[in-house]
């Protein structure tokens, strides 16, 4: 009989690939595992146009041994997630804490899909109330201080809508304060560099910190012993914090520029 030519050879050849590559892949496979799963392969064509072994599992996309149709057999399912809840109450009344917010998974990410969002978001806050609904003692809460530059620009803003006077000024001695608040770098928050152990800082009272009820900031230590340790927080970095004590308190403000800061 004849033989076959070279040529007729490699074109049988390639029909025989063709036919094996159609009848397998993930497709056939039925499966799409996640992670690496050494057991979950098949035989077919790879996205090289080689043709043995091939993978339907989530890690193939990175080791590049996926099956020819793994796109369309497992396709990318990325996260999806509920839109945020109401922001919970403080977690404490009458001192510096913290509420919450959360979402919850709608969609887990299947085969090399978007990962998950953070679910869950916490924010300072302080809640002057405690749970019988009676004003806190003003001593419990920590004073929420930011720089003084705010005062003035808040001053401005309320004397050209005609708002109040601004309160009084408190100095304080600061006797400690984390190491957060000299390497603090940000634009908006440089002010918190020139808070120092040892200084005497002022500190503004006014509208609308000023408490309508008793005429006072919470924090600002005016119904305390004159040597009781206060504690300070400050705004925009919940790692900035410290204690001063009670210096005395100025009803005409003048405080320095550099060390002036503002209740809030």
């Amino acid at each position: 009989g004849l033989r076959p030519t070279p040529a007729l050879s490699v074109l049988g050849w390639g029909l025989v690939l063709l036919g094996v590559g159609a009848e397998g892949g993930c497709v056939d496979l039925g499966n799409c595992c996640k992670g690496r799963e050494s057991r979950c392969h098949t035989t077919g064509w790879r996205p090289d146009r080689s043709y043995g072994t091939c993978y339907c599992d989530q890690a193939c996309r990175h080791t590049l041994d996926c099956c020819h149709d793994y796109p369309l057999a497992c396709p990318a399912q990325s996260c999806k997630v509920t839109d945020w809840s109401y922001w919970s109450g403080c977690a404490e009344p009458c001192k510096n804490a913290y509420r919450v917010r959360r979402r919850y998974i709608v969609q887990e990410p299947k085969n090399g899909g978007e990962p998950c969002p953070p679910l869950e978001e916490r924010a300072g806050c302080v809640e002057y109330r405690n749970g019988k609904d009676k004003m806190c003692r003003q001593s419990l809460v920590p004073a929420l201080i930011t720089t003084g530059g705010y005062g003035k620009a808040r001053r401005k803003r309320d004397a050209s809508s005609g708002g109040q006077e601004p309160g009084y000024c408190v100095e304080f001695h600061v006797t400690s304060l984390t190491q957060n608040c000299l390497i603090e770098n940000r634009p908006h928050a440089r002010w918190m560099r020139y808070l120092s152990k040892g200084f005497v800082v002022c500190v503004e009272c006014q509208p609308p910190a000023l408490n309508s009820g008793f005429q006072r900031c919470y924090g600002d230590g005016g119904e305390l012993e004159r040597n009781q340790i206060l504690q300070w927080y400050a705004v925009g970095n919940p790692h900035c914090r410290g204690t001063w004590k009670w210096v005395q308190q100025l009803e005409s403000c003048s405080c320095h520029l550099i060390h002036s800061f503002l209740f809030i």
